[in-house]
């Protein structure tokens, strides 16, 4: 009676186990949402406050001439299409994006193999490797800026003196020239991420099968082409999808180091957008180029969405 009374919320009304383990996940689950809360209180007012506002303000004129923003329809997208410069702004962040997350691609890989072989010093190294990817990407496109200075650059200087070129060379002053300095930097700034991927992949690899393929008489290729890659096949491809989604939606390490420039050459969707909001004050026409340029990244995003939650 005694151990009846005890597990009893009211005379005559035993609580079950099941009833207890029911109760338990609701307050697990109150317990979630209001540690969320904070969470979906900043996503609010930092991302889907600003995005409405945004896609209202794409129908809209609001410039200098019209600082009171009035509806306009589709007048922008209209106006958007018929410009040249927008155009190349869209070539130009597509034969960026290739570039950077092919290059960063296969170098992240070849670096992610050399460091999982087994080396004295391999755990310093792969502590090195981190370096380009902690630091501010400012501070990253300034010292690549330095780099490829036309004056007193390290990279003319070499070149110079191993008779490769003879007098020094205005990269950033060229179209081809600014657009391998802003892939080059790119690339070297996001190879430790997908290196950091790719190692933890063949962290996995099973040695033992390696071993005895090399027993068969597989070579490097062989161990790349069959085992290798299509061991890495998952992980290859949340690292194209994250890489094309960073690279449409990079900025601060191309302002920072040609501002979009010379005459366009390097002036991706985001300088776009910057150039329209902030150099131009056409707050109508920024937001809809925004919103033409987000609609580049769902794409990627929904197939990584997809990739992500395929196995929850």
């Amino acid at each position: 009676m005694q151990s009846q009374s005890a597990t009893a919320t009211m005379p005559g009304f035993a609580v079950s186990p099941l009833a207890e383990r029911g109760g338990l996940r609701a307050r697990e689950r109150r317990v979630g949402w209001l540690f969320l809360v904070p969470a979906l209180v900043a996503f609010v007012l930092v991302i889907a406050l600003p995005f409405v506002r945004a896609l209202a303000l794409a129908f809209t004129r609001n410039d200098l001439q019209t600082p009171v923003p009035r509806f306009v329809g589709l007048d922008n997208f209209l106006a958007l299409a018929r410009m040249p410069e927008i155009a190349q702004s869209f070539a130009v962040t597509a034969a960026y994006v290739v570039l950077v997350t092919a290059f960063t691609l296969l170098l992240g890989l070849a670096w992610a193999l050399i460091l999982n072989q087994p080396f004295r010093g391999q755990t310093l190294l792969r502590a090195a490797s981190l370096i380009p990817w902690v630091l501010p990407s400012t501070v990253t496109a300034f010292v690549w800026g330095w780099i490829f200075n036309s004056r007193y650059g390290v990279l003319n200087a070499a070149l110079v003196e191993m008779g490769v070129i003879p007098l020094p060379t205005a990269w950033l002053s060229t179209s081809a020239g600014a657009m391998a300095a802003i892939v080059v930097t790119k690339v070297w700034f996001s190879i430790p991420l997908f290196m950091s991927f790719f190692l933890a992949g063949l962290q996995s690899l099973d040695r033992e099968q390696m071993d005895a393929a090399r027993v068969d008489g597989a070579g490097n290729w062989a161990l790349l082409r069959d085992h290798i890659l299509p061991h890495l096949r998952p992980v290859l491809l949340v690292v194209v999808v994250l890489g094309v989604i960073g690279n449409l939606q990079h900025f601060d390490t191309i302002f920072a180091l040609t501002g979009g420039g010379p005459v366009r050459a390097t002036s991706v969707l985001s300088i776009e957008v910057y150039r329209r909001a902030f150099d131009q004050w056409d707050i109508g026409m920024a937001s809809a180029l925004g919103l033409l340029w987000v609609t580049t990244i769902m794409p990627a995003a929904y197939f990584y969405l997809r990739h992500l939650l395929k196995g929850v």
